[in-house]
């Protein structure tokens, strides 16, 4: 067979690889060598994020991709489950919660949502709202300098809430677990389509990396993907039901690996699999909103 030429890996939008003799000394692409052990290139691949964010601080990164600033090797992630589910989950608000049923549900949905309900009574199960933005669940936190904005933020949306009418694009409702484990409803709207009749698989991929970073962020201050990897073995039917079953396998080196399972709400067919890692960043509090 003769050999494939693959593309270069990407991280946060930024390529990896370029060509010999073209990478600058200290940038990314020299850090990261692909013969280095995995504990070396964990550390390189740190060292590679301030090395970038130096820059970008500096404005030498000028057009280029976002990296995190200053990542800390030796940060604490101190905060406990409790405490960010509490930021996570606003009791008193008045945005609107997607996370509530609706007339489009179907009643395989309806079924599953009101029995993990049922759950979040006595086994620990915690129903997770979903508002238009992410920024409204780190309220009173700091994003990274190199990742904050000053642009208009009324009209910004997640993209898994991008679509505005109940039914026609992403409808799901996701249930974490302290012992970092979440279960997401999904049932995606005609708006979602691929193949005719059939949800298109990118729309499975956004909603499985929403309820890792969700799960990621819970389970231990996960906040970028860095990998994600998917197996599709089943087409997903618009407006049927997908149940996406989540674990956290390990917390390690300051990133967080997940595993999901797709599959349909008898449990006969297996949607797809798939499997992340994220990276850990603890988030300053805002002093600027006290």
């Amino acid at each position: 067979m003769p050999k494939q030429h693959l593309p270069p890996p990407q991280v946060l939008g930024g390529t990896l690889d370029q060509p010999q003799g073209a990478a600058e000394k200290g940038s990314l692409a020299s850090l990261l060598q692909p013969c280095q052990p995995q504990s070396q290139r964990s550390a390189t691949i740190r060292r590679g994020f301030q090395v970038a964010a130096r820059r970008g601080h500096h404005g030498a990164l000028a057009g280029g991709p976002y990296i995190l600033p200053r990542f800390s090797p030796a940060s604490a992630f101190g905060s406990s489950t409790d405490s960010l589910v509490s930021r996570f989950c606003q009791e008193k608000t008045d945005l609107k919660n997607y996370t509530l049923p609706n007339a489009s549900w179907c009643p395989d949905m309806l079924n599953l949502y009101h029995e993990f309900l049922e759950k979040t009574k006595a086994d620990g199960w915690i129903r997770l709202p979903s508002f238009k933005s992410n920024r409204n669940h780190i309220q009173g936190l700091k994003l990274p300098l190199a990742l904050t904005v000053t642009s208009d933020k009324s009209d910004c949306r997640i993209f898994t809430r991008c679509i505005k009418m109940e039914g026609q694009g992403y409808e799901y409702g996701i249930f974490f677990h302290p012992s970092k484990k979440s279960v997401c409803l999904f049932q995606p709207g005609p708006s979602l389509e691929g193949p005719p009749r059939f949800a298109h698989g990118g729309s499975l991929a956004a909603m499985i990396d929403e309820t890792f970073s969700e799960t990621a962020y819970l389970a231990g201050e996960g906040l970028f993907t860095l990998n994600l990897s998917i197996r599709f073995k089943n087409l997903i039917r618009v407006g049927s039901l997908a149940v996406l079953n989540v674990d956290v396998e390990k917390i390690e080196d300051q990133k967080l690996y997940i595993s999901c399972v797709a599959q349909s709400a008898d449990r006969q067919t297996v949607y797809a699999k798939a499997s992340g890692t994220f990276l850990q960043l603890q988030l300053e509090e805002d002093s600027s909103q006290y």
